[in-house]
Order: C-alpha cells, then sequence, then structure tokens
C-alpha cells in the first residue's frame, strides 16, 4: 500500500513539474515589457514603436516600456534584443535596416538564425526631402542640377546600409547622378540637418518628415512607392517624375530572439492585430505616413527573407560595398 501511494506521489508530481510552463505562458506577461526601438527618438522606428506600443500596452495589461538604443545603424540595439532572455519580455522593432545591414557591416548576431518573427506593424513610403534653401521643387530639377553640379548636393541618411542609403544610391545609379553621402545616427538627426541646411536633400520616410512637411520647414517633392501616398496624394512618386521603375519603401515589424515560446509569439501577433485594426490607430498612422498592414509570424518571416535577397541585388547594382 505504501509502495502505491509512493507511486500515485511521484505522478502527481510530475504533472506538477509539467504544468509550470504552461503557467508560466497563460501568466505572460509577468511585468514590464520592454520594446526595444534600434534608433534615437524622432524617426519613423520610434514614431510607430511608441504608437504601436501604447495599444499593446492596454491589451497586454502590462506596462510597455520604449527603450531607445541608438547606434551602428540599429546593430547596437538589435544585439542587445539578440542577446536577451527569450521569454517575451524584450521585443524588437525591426525595419529595412534589419535587412541591408548584413550587407554592410559583419554582424554580432545573425538576423536569419538569432531572431524569431512575430508581426508586422506597418509600412509606408520614403520622401524626398529637400531643404528650403536649395531651389529644387520637383524631382527633374532635381536631377538637372546634380547633373550639372556633380558631387556638390549632399544627401543625408539614416546611416550606412540604412533604407535611406540604398534608396538614394539606387536613385543615383537610376539617374545617373553624383551626390555626397553622409550618415546619421538615425532618421531624426538626418531630418534635422536637412532642415537647417547642413544636407541639401533626404530620403526620409513620410512618417518622420511629414510634419516638418506640414509646418513649411521642409519641401517633399516626390515619394518613393509604386503608387501615391493616401496621406499625400498630391505628391507624385519618384517613378512618375521622371525615375520609371523606382520603388521603395518602408516596413516596421517586430521580432524576438529565437527560442521564445510560440504561445507568447501568437499571443503578441494576436495583441497588435487588434491594436492595428483599431481604427483611432488607423486614423493616426495614415495621418503620420503609414498604413497598418497585419502578417502572420510565417509571413512575416516570408517578408523579411524576401527583403534580404532584394537588397543584396540592389546592393549589386547601385554598386553598394561593405565597409
Amino acid at each position: 500500500m505504501n509502495a502505491k501511494l509512493s507511486v500515485m506521489a511521484m505522478v502527481a508530481a510530475a504533472m506538477c513539474a509539467a504544468a509550470v510552463p504552461v503557467a508560466a505562458q497563460q501568466a505572460y506577461p509577468n511585468r514590464p515589457v520592454r520594446l526595444i526601438v534600434p534608433f534615437p527618438p524622432g524617426g519613423s522606428n520610434d514614431i510607430v514603436g511608441r504608437l504601436v506600443g501604447a495599444g499593446l500596452a492596454e491589451r497586454l495589461g502590462k506596462q510597455v516600456v520604449i527603450d531607445n538604443r541608438a547606434g551602428g545603424n540599429s546593430i547596437i540595439g538589435t544585439e542587445m534584443a539578440a542577446k536577451s532572455p527569450p521569454d517575451g519580455h524584450t521585443l524588437l522593432v525591426i525595419s529595412t535596416s534589419f535587412t541591408t545591414n548584413p550587407i554592410i557591416h559583419k554582424l554580432p548576431y545573425d538576423p536569419r538564425k538569432d531572431f524569431a518573427w512575430v508581426a508586422m506593424l506597418g509600412s509606408g513610403p520614403n520622401v524626398l526631402a529637400v531643404t528650403n534653401s536649395l531651389p529644387v521643387k520637383t524631382v527633374p530639377e532635381l536631377i538637372a542640377l546634380a547633373k550639372a553640379k556633380p558631387d556638390f548636393i549632399i544627401y543625408a541618411s539614416t546611416g550606412v546600409g540604412s533604407n535611406a542609403h540604398f534608396g538614394t544610391e539606387l536613385f543615383k545609379h537610376m539617374t545617373g547622378t553624383r551626390m555626397l553621402h553622409v550618415p546619421y545616427k538615425g532618421g531624426g538627426p538626418a531630418l534635422l540637418e536637412t532642415i537647417a541646411g547642413q544636407a541639401h536633400i533626404c530620403l526620409s520616410s513620410l512618417i518622420q518628415a511629414i510634419g516638418h512637411m506640414r509646418a513649411g520647414r521642409l519641401r517633399g517633392i516626390a515619394t518613393s512607392g509604386a503608387k501615391r501616398s493616401i496621406t499625400v496624394p498630391e505628391i507624385p512618386t519618384i517613378a512618375e517624375s521622371g525615375v520609371p521603375g523606382y520603388d521603395t519603401a518602408n516596413w516596421w515589424g517586430i521580432a524576438v530572439p529565437r527560442g521564445t515560446s510560440p504561445a507568447i509569439i501568437r499571443r503578441v501577433n494576436d495583441e497588435v492585430k487588434v491594436v492595428l485594426e483599431n481604427p483611432d490607430t488607423i486614423k493616426r498612422m495614415i495621418n503620420e505616413g503609414a498604413e497598418p498592414m497585419t502578417k502572420t509570424p510565417e509571413e512575416l518571416g516570408r517578408h523579411v527573407i524576401g527583403e534580404m535577397d532584394k537588397w543584396v541585388k540592389v546592393a549589386q547594382i547601385a554598386g553598394i560595398k561593405g565597409e
């Protein structure tokens, strides 16, 4: 009888031990969630991250802390996320730079193997923004000036290997122009330097430039997508302004360290989807120059890998090489 009770006790203990991970998952999150934005405040990653983070905090019932970790064109913050515990309490905002950095830099992490994909947040075009002191109001005028004065025009980017860098180099290649590149540590600084006239142009995300454009501090002469933006439909695309076939765009998503529970990934994806379907979120994102976009974790994964492959080809076409 004692032996039978002993066996039953062992079985019960085993069942309790097996139930611990399930209980831990059901309790997620059990403390504040950190959302790493690997760029400084003011850029598109920061704006989208804060907007979605606020809604996510309401859905999860825990504070979502925005942690701006700028440097290395997002490499510093991305490495921090890669080395964080895979428990769902550290999320990372990813964007185009996540897929272009492998072409330019030797990375302290593997973007294809060290992360799991969680949720797409949205997409939006870049805008070719011109400092007010430059006498250029259209893309043809910009091309003409660049050809008349090679290496005179200075373009600011959000860093070496960034979407702005790749996109402007592609523009140069397709128009046969020469312009000087000055990289900055994020979209905010690059845009402010363009406003100040330290740089002449900046291929900025519309979401971070639109406020300055509306205030008259910058002149937006064209957007970078295949079609006109629903936010600023009056501004033509670069493609229809004399550069047929030109098409680059921004996108934003969330990734987590590899090894994070699929149940947690699904939970965050579900909650992000609810946030993005909120009419107020949709209105605010469109007003800022971005469109909400949802994908399953698997769809986001295919998108990220596809972007990596695409930018390798662009680098070859535009002659962009690693440093």
